[in-house]
């Protein structure tokens, strides 16, 4: 599984200086030998794999943020990648846990790669995460779990509460319109 995690990072055509660094730190970590799953909560080891999945309603031009309570952000929703699991797995998984749906992929690929310190009432870590790209529409219903999120709210991307949110995910934004998936202006 080291490998194909390896594969996604280089797969993945970074937006900027900044993912490439972070897809250059990825392949040097796994090359390390270090355990990249997390083996125990809250954080062993203390640098372990994430997969986020945006939901996006390409339609309404609209994405999909969960208000997360222990890092008190607005962020994509997701979770920790279970040893030897495939973070596309992941993703499968932990939508049905956390909204109740099945995953609809844009791409079988994931679309960026962050390297980010977590901030929030949890044990601090580092989360290397794969973001993956979902349709859905906003009309879709969804149950979302009360345990872990305050609230659910599509965002337009003029609307995302940046100082609120994940610190890449201006960079995200920027990335979707480059790509025309979120619309330009």
């Amino acid at each position: 599984m080291r490998t194909e995690i390896k594969s996604l990072a280089g797969k993945i055509q970074p937006l900027d200086e900044v993912e490439a660094n972070h897809i250059a730190f990825v392949k040097e970590w796994i090359d390390s030998g270090a355990e990249i799953f997390r083996i125990a909560k809250p954080a062993t080891p203390d640098t372990h794999l994430v997969a986020y999945f945006l939901l996006i309603d390409e339609s309404e031009q609209k994405l999909l943020l969960v208000e997360h309570k222990k890092a008190n952000l607005w962020l994509p929703a997701g979770g920790h990648v279970e040893p030897n699991e495939h973070p596309r797995e992941t993703v499968a998984r932990e939508i049905v846990e956390e909204l109740g749906i099945k995953a609809d992929f844009a791409s079988g690929a994931p679309f960026f790669l962050t390297v980010t310190q977590t901030v929030g009432n949890e044990s601090r870590h580092t989360d290397v995460s794969f973001w993956y790209i979902l349709r859905a529409r906003m009309t879709d219903p969804m149950q979302y779990d009360e345990r872990e999120f305050h609230s659910i709210r599509w965002f337009s991307k003029d609307a995302i509460p940046f100082d609120q949110s994940d610190p890449h995910m201006k960079r995200l934004i920027q990335k979707l319109t480059l790509h025309k998936i979120l619309a330009a202006g």
